[in-house]
C-alpha cells in the first residue's frame, strides 16, 4: 500500500466528518474547541475600543500564537500604522495552483460602559449557554475562529491548493477615509492580502422561534452617504416673530422627507433573497415576498413589506434624519438650523441622483443640502457557484432543510473596500444567532456557546472546501 500524505489524510478526515452532522457538548470540549475558546477569551479581555483601546496588543497576541505552532516570521506580520493601532497578516502557504483566499475579521470594537452592562464588558463570561463580552460576536468570534483554524491546519499539515491568508484589522468600526485597517493594508501592502475571494463578517445563520431559519450569504451592501441640511436666517428678537423662521423651514422639509419613499429596486441578491424567503414564510408575508419579485410588483404587497423596517431596507434606498440642532437663545429667532440625514443607497444607484432627490423632496430653496462624509461605492459580488455549492452542502449537513439565502446588508462592512479592489468578498460566518436578538453594538453582547463551536467547525470545513483540489 502506498504511503498516505498528510494532505490526503486531511481530505479523508474531512470526508468522514462531512458524512455526519456536527454538534458540541459544552461539558467535554475537544482540544481544538478549548483552543478557540481560550483565544476568544483572550481577545475579549483586550480592550480594543476603536478610539481608546489597543488593537496592536491584540494583533501581537494572535501573532504569538501563530508563531508558536511553527508559522515563520515572514508569514506572520503585525503592522502598527499608529500607536495602539494594529493589523495582523498571516499566510498558510499552499501549492499556488489557484489565487489565495482571504479570511478577514476586525479586532476593534465599539465602546461599552460598565454601568450599562450587567457584567464587565471586557471580562469574558460564560453563562447560561452564552459567551458574553464586548466583541464576543462582532467580530472577535470570527477572528478567534480563523486563528484557531489556521493553527489546526498547520498542525495537521494541510497543504491547500491556494494560499490561505488571514487579516485581522483595526478601525473597521469607523466610517473614515483615513482608517488604518483594510484601507491602509490595501494601499500599503496590497501584495500581502491580494486574493481571488474573501470571507468576512456580514452574513451568518439565523434561528427563529428556537429553530434554524436560514443561512445568509452576504454578497452586497448598501452605500452609506451622509448629508447636512442647513437653513440660515437673519434672526431677530423672539418678541417679533416672523413667518420666515429657520426652524419652520427645516421642520417642514423634514416632514416632507419623512413621508417620501424611494422606488423599489431589486438586484440579483435581493430578488433571490425574497424568492427564497417566500418559501419559508406562510400566509400573507410569504405571498407578499413572492409578489415583490414579479415584473410588476403588487403595490399592496410592497406597502405591507415596506411597513417592516427589515424588509423596507432591502427594497429601496432609504434616507432618514438622525441629528437635529438649531437656535442659540430662548428669546431669539434662530439664525441657523441643521439636520443630519443618513442615506443607505442601493448598490449601483447613482449617489448624485439621491442628493437631487433630497433637494426635490425638501422642496425649499432655503434648505441647502451638502454631503459631509466620504462614501465607498461597492459593486455586488456575484453568486459564485463554487461558494454557493460549498455553503449549501455544509448547510445541509449542519441544519438539514434550511435554505441558503443571498442577502444584502443595509449596514456597512469592510467588504466594500475589498470588492472595489477586485477581491470578491462574501459575508459568511456559520455563526447562528436569533434573528430577533441583535445585541452587537448593544448591551450584554453575546454569542451562543453551541453557535461558536458549530461556527468553528463550519468555517474549518468551508475553507477546506474552497481551498482543496477539486
Amino acid at each position: 500500500m502506498n504511503a498516505v500524505s498528510p494532505q490526503s489524510m486531511l481530505v479523508l478526515l474531512f470526508m468522514v466528518l462531512a458524512s455526519k452532522p456536527f454538534s458540541v457538548s459544552a461539558e467535554s470540549l475537544s482540544p481544538h474547541q478549548q483552543l478557540a475558546r481560550d483565544i476568544l477569551a483572550e481577545l475579549v479581555e483586550i480592550n480594543t475600543v476603536t478610539a481608546t483601546g489597543d488593537t496592536a496588543k491584540a494583533a501581537e497576541a494572535m501573532a504569538a500564537r501563530l508563531r508558536a505552532v511553527g508559522f515563520p516570521d515572514a508569514d506572520v506580520q503585525v503592522f502598527t500604522p499608529a500607536p495602539r493601532k494594529g493589523n495582523l497578516v498571516a499566510r498558510l502557504r499552499g501549492t499556488g495552483a489557484r489565487r489565495p483566499i482571504l479570511l478577514l475579521a476586525h479586532l476593534d470594537v465599539v465602546e461599552a460602559k460598565r454601568e450599562d452592562w450587567s457584567a464587565d464588558p471586557f471580562k469574558f463570561l460564560e453563562k447560561d449557554g452564552y459567551f458574553y463580552g464586548r466583541g464576543s460576536f462582532d467580530d472577535k468570534a470570527m477572528a478567534a475562529i480563523f486563528v484557531a483554524n489556521l493553527i489546526r491546519y498547520k498542525r495537521e499539515g494541510y497543504k491547500p491548493d491556494r494560499d490561505v491568508i488571514l487579516a485581522l484589522e483595526t478601525d473597521e468600526e469607523v466610517l473614515d477615509a483615513n482608517a488604518l485597517g483594510i484601507q491602509w493594508l490595501l494601499k500599503n501592502h496590497r501584495d500581502l492580502i491580494d486574493a481571488e475571494l474573501a470571507l468576512n463578517e456580514g452574513g451568518g445563520a439565523f434561528s427563529k422561534d428556537g429553530k434554524p431559519y436560514f443561512n445568509g450569504l452576504q454578497t452586497s451592501e448598501k452605500v452609506s452617504v451622509t448629508y447636512r441640511l442647513e437653513v440660515k436666517n437673519p434672526g431677530g428678537h423672539s418678541s417679533l416673530p416672523a413667518r420666515d423662521n429657520a426652524i419652520y423651514h427645516l421642520a417642514d422639509g423634514l416632514a416632507r422627507l419623512a413621508k417620501f419613499e424611494f422606488p423599489v429596486k431589486l438586484n440579483e441578491t435581493t430578488r433571490a433573497s425574497f424568492e427564497r424567503m417566500s418559501a419559508l414564510e406562510t400566509g400573507q408575508l410569504g405571498a407578499d415576498m413572492k409578489a415583490v419579485t414579479l415584473a410588476r410588483p403588487d403595490p399592496e404587497a410592497v406597502a405591507r413589506l415596506s411597513a417592516k423596517p427589515i424588509y423596507n431596507a432591502e427594497l429601496r434606498t432609504t434616507c432618514v434624519a438622525t441629528m437635529l440642532e438649531g437656535g442659540h437663545a430662548y428669546n431669539a429667532l434662530p439664525q441657523l438650523t441643521r439636520a443630519t440625514v443618513n442615506c443607505r443607497v442601493l448598490p449601483g444607484e447613482p449617489v448624485e441622483e439621491v442628493q437631487k432627490t433630497l433637494v426635490r423632496v425638501l422642496a425649499d430653496d432655503q434648505i441647502s443640502v451638502t454631503q459631509i462624509a466620504p462614501y465607498t461605492l461597492s459593486p455586488p459580488s456575484p453568486l459564485n457557484p463554487e461558494i454557493m455549492q460549498a455553503v449549501e452542502k455544509l448547510t445541509a449537513e449542519l441544519w438539514p432543510g434550511i435554505p441558503v439565502v443571498p442577502i444584502m446588508s443595509p449596514g456597512a462592512t469592510d467588504s466594500s473596500f475589498l470588492r472595489n479592489a477586485g477581491i470578491l468578498s462574501y459575508g459568511h460566518s456559520g455563526l447562528m444567532v436569533d434573528i430577533f436578538d441583535n445585541r452587537y453594538h448593544g448591551k450584554d453582547e453575546r454569542i451562543g456557546v453551541k453557535s461558536f463551536y458549530d461556527g468553528l467547525e463550519y468555517l474549518y470545513r468551508l475553507v477546506i472546501a474552497l481551498s482543496s483540489k477539486k
